[in-house]
């Protein structure tokens, strides 16, 4: 990661997501619930009633999944940190995180973990600007670097 270096790590909790993209999804979503809906309710008389259903259910769905593609963030406190992607999300002790990534060309921040995995944090990405993604990216390692030396893994 190149860039910028803050100056020092921001106060906890803190939210990273892409805005832009996010922004973009809820309206493209929202848009086609209220087309679908409008679909279904201006139809001529011959369409039959599973026929407006089927566009609701259309609707329902393909706003689904932009609102599920508006989902990813990672959220930093003083316990540690919770990953939410697309589908999945994961509570992480800030002792489980041993590097975070953003190299040139990723499409988001990779976190190496204690276990020897990675986790891919969706929430942090350059879509929505390199710079922004960069600076999130280097909070994120500091707050890591800063909170992972005084803390351990809770044990199950």
């Amino acid at each position: 990661m190149t860039g910028p270096v803050p100056p020092n790590p921001p106060a906890l909790p803190v939210t990273w997501r892409p805005r832009r993209n996010r922004a973009v999804l809820l309206a493209a979503s929202a848009l086609l619930a209220a087309v679908f809906v409008g679909m279904a309710l201006v139809l001529p008389p011959s369409w039959q009633l599973n026929d407006r259903i089927m566009l609701l259910c259309l609707g329902a769905v393909f706003s689904g999944v932009g609102l599920m593609l508006a989902r990813p963030r990672v959220v930093a406190d003083p316990e540690g940190v919770l990953v939410v992607n697309l589908v999945r999300s994961r509570r992480l002790h800030w002792a489980e995180i041993v590097r975070v990534n953003l190299r040139q060309g990723d499409p988001w921040v990779t976190l190496d973990l204690a276990d020897g995995t990675s986790l891919a944090a969706m929430g942090i990405q350059p879509s929505g600007g390199r710079d922004q993604a960069v600076r999130a990216a280097l909070q994120l390692r500091d707050l890591a670097d800063e909170r992972g030396a005084t803390s351990e893994p809770a044990t199950a």
